[in-house]
C-alpha cells in the first residue's frame, strides 16, 4: 500500500508517493502555473531497476481538479501507481488549522468548514490547499483523506506563550494569538533528534531552528512545543528570505501616516520586500555568503543581523526550557550554511554548546550529523527535514488510528 501527500497552493500543487513497507519515496513532482495559458508538471520517479528517472511536460491546467487528474494519470503512466485502490491515505497539507486542530484530522465536510473558516488567517495559503482537497474528494470519495497541520504541533504552547498584550477582545473575538507553523518540520527533527540521542522523545529538551526562505525556531519541552517564534502570521520571528521577522509595531504606524501605506502595500513591504532581500538585494544565502566574502558590506549585515537574531532566540529558548539536549538545524539553511551555524553558536561555549569548527566545516557532508565538540555539554545536530514523509506517516497513523 501506499501514501500520497499532497500541498496545493493557489497555482501549484506539489506531491509526493511512499510506500508504507519501507516509506520509500517512489516519485515526487510538481504541477505548476495552474489556470495560466500554459501549465507544466514535472516528475521523477523510481523504475523497477530502482533507477531514477524524470519527465516534464507544458499543457494547459485549467483547475485543481485537472491537475489532480494529471498527478494520477502521471503516476500511472511510469507504472509507481497502477490503481488508486493501492492508497491506503491521501495527505492533504494545510498550514493553518487556527486552536481547534491540534492533531491531523480526517476530512470531511465539517473538517473543511473549519479549514474555510480560518482562511483569513493564511490567505495566500489556506484556499488553496481547499482547492486541492476538494478536487481530491471528487475524484476520490473511496481514499480516506487526512489535513496535517502546520500549526497542530504548537497547539502545546501555554497561555503566556502564545498570547499577546492586546484587549481581550481581539483574543476572544478575532483570535489574534501566536499560532506558530512549520510545525510538521519541527515535529519530525524533534523525533530525529530523539532517536540520535537514544532518549525518549518525552524525555527531550530541544532547541530546533528551521532556516530556509521562511525561518523559525522552537522550543521544545518533553517532546511538546512550548514557544515558537513565528506569531499570527509567519511573519513574526526571525530574519528571513524575504520578511522582515521582530519588527516594532509602531513602525507600521509611522509608515501609514508618513509614506501613506495601506494594508496591500504593508503587506509587501514586510513579507516580500524585507528580510534578506531588503537588506542587501538577494534572498539566496549562498549567493549572500559569496557577496560577504568579497567584501560587499550589506551582505555581511545581512548575515550578521540573521545570526544576532538567531543566537537571540536560542538564549531565549534555553532560558525558557532551563536545560537543552539538543540545538537542532534544518532546512536549506541550517542544512547547509556553515557560516550561518557558526556565526548562530559563537560565544555560547558557558551554556554548554561547543562547535566542533571541522565537523562543522564539512561542505560535503550530508543527512544527519552531530557537528558539536566533544566537551559540549549540548549536542548540535544538522538534521535534514523531511515534512512529506512525516504527513504521509500521519496520514496514515491517522485512517488506521495507531500511534507512533
Amino acid at each position: 500500500m501506499k501514501v500520497l501527500v499532497l500541498n496545493s497552493g493557489s497555482s501549484s500543487i506539489k506531491y509526493q508517493l511512499f510506500r508504507i513497507d519501507d516509506w520509500q519515496a517512489l516519485a515526487l513532482g510538481l504541477v505548476a502555473r495552474i489556470g495560466e495559458p500554459e501549465g507544466e508538471i514535472k516528475l521523477s520517479w523510481r523504475d523497477d531497476a530502482d533507477a531514477t528517472q524524470a519527465r516534464q511536460e507544458s499543457l494547459p491546467i485549467p483547475s485543481h481538479e485537472q491537475g489532480i487528474e494529471r498527478i494520477i494519470r502521471a503516476l500511472r503512466d511510469t507504472g509507481v501507481l497502477t490503481d488508486v485502490t493501492e492508497l491506503a491515505a491521501i495527505g492533504h497539507r494545510v498550514v493553518h488549522g487556527g486552536v481547534r486542530f491540534k492533531q491531523p484530522a480526517l476530512i470531511d465536510d465539517t473538517v473543511i468548514a473549519a479549514i474555510r473558516a480560518v482562511a483569513p488567517l493564511a490567505p495566500l495559503h489556506n484556499p488553496g490547499h481547499l482547492a486541492g482537497i476538494e478536487a481530491v474528494r471528487a475524484h476520490f470519495p473511496g481514499v480516506p483523506a487526512v489535513a496535517v497541520f502546520d500549526t497542530a504541533f504548537h497547539q502545546t504552547m501555554p497561555p503566556e506563550a502564545y498570547r499577546y498584550a492586546i484587549p481581550e477582545t481581539l483574543y476572544t473575538e478575532h483570535q489574534i494569538r501566536r499560532y506558530g507553523f512549520h510545525g510538521t518540520s519541527h515535529q519530525y527533527v524533534a523525533k530525529r533528534a530523539a532517536l540520535w540521542l537514544d532518549t525518549p522523545l518525552a524525555q527531550c529538551n530541544l532547541i530546533t531552528l528551521h532556516l530556509g526562505n521562511g525561518a523559525s525556531a522552537t522550543a521544545i519541552r518533553a517532546g511538546q512545543c512550548v514557544d515558537t517564534s513565528m506569531g499570527l502570521t509567519p511573519l513574526e520571528g526571525l530574519v528571513m528570505g524575504t520578511r522582515s521577522g521582530d519588527i516594532d509595531p509602531a513602525v507600521v504606524i509611522y509608515l501609514c501616516k508618513h509614506l501613506g501605506l495601506n494594508a496591500d502595500g504593508l503587506d509587501r513591504l514586510f513579507n516580500r520586500q524585507s528580510g534578506l532581500l531588503g537588506l542587501c538585494g538577494v534572498n539566496d544565502m549562498r549567493e549572500i555568503d559569496r557577496l560577504a566574502a568579497a567584501g560587499d558590506e550589506r551582505a555581511e549585515l545581512a548575515i550578521a543581523m540573521t545570526t544576532h537574531r538567531l543566537k537571540k532566540y536560542i538564549g531565549a529558548y534555553y532560558a525558557e526550557l532551563g536545560w537543552v539536549d539538543a540545538l537542532v538545524f534544518t532546512g536549506g539553511i541550517g542544512e547547509n550554511a556553515v557560516e550561518i551555524r557558526r556565526r548562530a553558536c559563537a560565544g555560547l561555549e558557558r551554556l554548554g554548546i561547543v562547535l566542533d569548527d571541522a565537523r562543522n566545516a564539512e561542505t560535503h557532508a550530508h543527512g544527519e550529523r552531530d557537528i558539536s565538540a566533544a566537551i559540549s555539554d549540548v549536542r548540535v545536530l544538522v538534521i535534514p527535514t523531511n515534512e512529506e514523509l512525516e504527513i504521509a506517516q500521519q496520514a496514515l497513523r491517522t485512517v488506521t488510528g495507531t500511534t507512533e
